[in-house]
């Protein structure tokens, strides 16, 4: 089907590797199959004359008018079935490039070298006795959010998940030929059945959805991968891994906000959020019972090759006096194997605790790995392989997941706190809004108490602007519990570039609550305070948001300094480049001088979930190369270079913050501009999609400013039109602003942060399409508006150019250039399905049967757009 054309188009093609190129072509074919089974031959020849007309466009064989003739031509359910295989087709080719990064991870695994980013470079780099000292502070932790940025159905992701086993199975070296054509059947079925599949949903998500979501992630990969990242800085440190105490101490805390972050979201309430504490204690208890009961069972040692401690046996008494039923029955089924006795005994308590049957049930994790412990100091004596091998695993998952998984974050507006406090002072009946704030607080007393402390104890305001926004959290405590309130870290959220600027003077209020004091000597002065990245670059363009970005956390990082605190920065990165999104690891070695410290704390959502944990061999790679920035960006050489960078360049950033903002202002805040973005793009249609539990924006009916507009349909709407504004514009006018070429040029070099902005503004630029931008423009009917972007667009990648010196886009990202360049035609043809829906809605009159299946096309190309861009918002 769509495959036969890829090789012979563009240079990326003949860079296109053999395995991927032979998976693509195999799933195209089996795709190709189905369309002709399921549509006929005319639909499969109706998608073939688009693919091959879009390939012609690129080489200037065929005017896009042409196309646009062919695509109007089309009956509207002609079109929904064209899309629906573009669709799928893109579903398939992402996962051959998925299967070829595996492929290629494990390939570069097996040649025994260090690996790049790895946390055995970072030990290699940095020496052992560095590193050793730093992992005494390291902790990473990523908080996955239910921002609504994933635009697939979870029955396609199973869908093609099934797909993925059955290519799995047809790559498997020395598979025979019947093998292999059972994997493809198997393949041609499930593919039928994607194809099958609605890819839109039919109804809107409920938040205990996301968070059911989310749990497949943790099912699948993260808690198998979590043990492997330890292991693989312990063998770092140390070769004789597995036979002596581990030298890595677990540095990974996982946090969330699904089912916790209210903020503009109705739909979480107090019981949302104690049922999705409850669904996360089941699956973490439920995946612990299952590993100590296998460890249990196949730790077969016998009593006189593997003496038990006393320790162990005066345990063991002390359960058969205790628990004589349970006890004696393991001791039946395992005799003169008291290791194996104990642990499918723990096993026995962990399955109580979920049952939460108190009799037998732990009290806590901490008692949880004290039985654990004493399993490993018996064995440590005889058979040291035994007890720091798998055992010692799930120590390690015990001590990062306890018995609540991640740790639950509340979020909430801070003028939702000020309206219920003012309600409170007045007497007199609470509003529904009100008790809903303080029966929130009251939850998270019942969770501290059933899970513990570290279960939810951050509670994150949005729109924090002075120090009482954070005292009126801790009244409302008061108010909800009394003397019996929760402990809060009550997190203040920097948001917009004055409330960025003023960052430091809230941070020094707050240090005069009295509840902030206890919490700062009980922790050893421990502080966290969250920086937005979506909203400041919705403001303030992306070149200016990153820059003031920067100067926040120096001027943070100095308050912390003075005030003698350890100061947390929390990242509240989007998925997308225009909400500060891109890889993680750059972002780390981007930060300000001492602003990391050995932690890093950053939040995780939507497509980015699924794109970093759906499979554990990809997960665990980003794992280490996340680790391994934040060992480099916390070693005083690399911050030493960074600061000398960052002052050497003060006055070029200033220059291009400056010019950048002001020309993305002139834009973004100019007359009409709301209306005329809401004409160009499916903004309207994105809105019905049902990505997720969160209203859209903030308000009803259309936006009236960019204020009453989320970031994330912001960014979402602009990759649509393949404009993708929020990741480039007024870059281009921040540089020509700075006049020397040469000091861009040595501060792209230098400054990590610089070469950082410009190479992510360079994938924005090439997931750019000018001439299929233009036509979205034009549907706004405003020239002066088409031309100042279109301007803008120029001019900065022909500055991003000649400050990188590419002669092209993405020159020097092979993979990441032939993803974008194989996929760009067909994401056009997309486009062209797009914008025959959209101009029809737009400019046309079409009756309400009409509207319903041309609103259907156009969401179903926005799924498929999205699908071929690999980002939404």
């Amino acid at each position: 089907m769509i495959d036969q054309g890829l090789e012979r188009r563009s240079a990326a093609a003949t860079e296109m590797p053999q395995e991927l190129r032979h998976d693509v072509r195999m799933l195209g074919r089996l795709l190709g199959q189905v369309l002709a089974e399921q549509g006929g031959e005319d639909l499969l020849a109706d998608v073939e004359r688009l693919r091959k007309a879009v390939i012609a466009a690129r080489r200037g064989e065929v005017s896009a008018d042409e196309i646009t003739e062919m695509v109007e031509g089309w009956e509207i359910e002609r079109g929904v079935q064209v899309a629906r295989a573009f669709t799928c087709y893109f579903h398939l080719a992402n996962l051959a490039e998925e299967h070829y990064r595996i492929r290629t991870l494990r390939e570069r695994d097996a040649e025994g070298r260090v690996q790049r980013e790895s946390l055995a470079q970072a030990v290699h780099e940095l020496g052992h006795e560095r590193v050793t000292e730093l992992v005494e502070d390291l902790e990473l932790h990523p908080v996955l959010t239910a921002h609504p940025t994933e635009a697939r159905r979870r029955a396609v992701v199973t869908a093609i998940q099934r797909i993925s086993g059955q290519l799995t199975e047809y790559n498997t070296p020395g598979r025979g030929a019947s093998e292999r054509a059972e994997s493809e059947r198997r393949m041609l079925e499930e593919i039928d059945l994607l194809w099958r599949t609605a890819q839109l949903r039919s109804t809107k998500l409920d938040p205990l959805d996301e968070v059911r979501t989310a749990m497949a992630a943790f099912d699948e990969t993260l808690f198998r991968m979590v043990p492997q990242v330890y292991r693989s800085l312990d063998a770092a440190l140390d070769e004789r891994t597995g036979t002596r105490p581990p030298r890595a101490r677990p540095f990974i805390r996982y946090g969330s906000w699904i089912g916790g972050d209210r903020d503009g979201n109705p739909n979480v309430t107090a019981r949302v959020t104690r049922e999705t504490m409850q669904i996360q204690s089941e699956h973490v208890l439920s995946a612990l019972e299952t590993a100590c009961s296998r460890i249990g069972r196949t730790l077969t040692a016998s009593a006189p090759l593997a003496p038990c401690s006393s320790g162990l046996r005066s345990a063991l008494a002390t359960a058969v006096d205790a628990y004589p039923d349970v006890v004696s029955e393991l001791a039946t089924r395992s005799p003169r194997e008291p290791h194996r006795q104990w642990l499918l005994f723990v096993a026995t308590r962990i399955a109580a605790t979920r049952r939460r049957d108190l009799d037998l049930a732990y009290r806590s994790p901490a008692e949880l790995l004290a039985d654990l412990r004493l399993a490993q100091e018996s064995l440590a004596a005889s058979a040291p392989r035994q007890a720091y091998g798998e055992l010692q695993h799930l120590i390690w998952q015990v001590e990062t997941f306890g018995f609540h998984l991640a740790e639950l974050e509340v979020r909430q507006h801070s003028q939702v706190h000020a309206a219920a406090l003012e309600e409170l002072r007045a007497g007199g009946e609470l509003s529904e809004r009100t008790e809903e704030v303080l029966a929130t607080i009251r939850v998270i007393g019942w969770i501290q108490e059933r899970y513990g402390v570290r279960a939810c104890s951050r509670y994150v305001v949005s729109f924090t602007r002075s120090a009482d926004d954070i005292a009126a959290v801790h009244e409302l405590a008061r108010r909800a519990l009394g003397d019996r309130a929760p402990v809060l870290d009550v997190v203040p959220l920097f948001e917009s570039g004055e409330d960025l600027a003023n960052s430091p003077r809230v941070l020094t209020g707050m240090l005069d609550i009295p509840e902030v004091q206890r919490r700062l000597d009980d922790t050893g002065r421990r502080m966290e305070i969250m920086l937005g990245y979506s909203d400041s670059a919705k403001e303030l363009g992306p070149a200016a948001a990153t820059l003031r970005l920067y100067e926040a956390q120096e001027a943070l990082t100095a308050w912390a300094a003075e005030h003698d605190v350890q100061l947390r920065m929390f990242h509240g990165r989007g998925g997308a480049l225009g909400r500060g999104g891109g890889p993680a690891n750059r972002a780390v070695l981007a930060q300000a001088p001492g602003s990391v410290a050995g932690r890093f704390k950053v939040t995780e959502q939507g497509e980015v979930i699924f794109a970093r944990y759906g499979h554990i061999a990809i997960a665990r790679r980003h794992l280490e190369q996340v680790a391994n920035a934040v060992l480099m960006a916390s070693s005083p050489t690399v911050g030493e270079r960074t600061a000398a960078a960052a002052e050497r360049f003060r006055g070029l950033a200033e220059q291009v913050a400056t010019a950048s903002e002001g020309a993305y202002r002139a834009l973004t805040e100019a007359p009409g501009f709301p209306e005329w973005f809401g004409l160009v793009s499916p903004l309207e249609e994105i809105g019905t999609l049902r990505l997720g539990s969160r209203p859209a924006r903030r308000g009803l009916g259309a936006p009236r400013s960019l204020d009453d507009l989320r970031a994330i349909p912001w960014v979402f709407a602009w990759a649509q039109t393949r404009v993708n504004l929020p990741g480039w514009y007024g870059l281009g006018t921040g540089l020509a602003a700075v006049g020397s070429l040469e000091e861009l040029r040595a501060a792209y070099a230098e400054w990590p942060l610089f070469n950082a902005l410009l190479d992510n503004a360079e994938m924005s630029l090439a997931k750019t399409d000018r001439s299929i931008a233009e036509r979205y423009l034009a549907l706004g009917g405003r020239e002066d508006f088409t031309r100042r972007v279109l301007e803008e667009y120029d001019r900065t990648r022909d500055l991003v150019l000649r400050v990188t010196g590419h002669t092209r886009l993405l020159e020097n990202r092979k993979v990441l250039s032939r993803a974008v360049q194989l996929r760009d035609p067909y994401v056009d043809a997309l486009s062209h399905l797009q914008l025959r829906a959209l101009r029809a809605l737009r400019t046309g009159a079409p009756s309400e049967r009409e509207r319903e299946r041309l609103s259907t096309l156009l969401l179903l190309s926005v799924n498929g757009v999205a699908a071929g861009l690999q980002n939404t918002g």
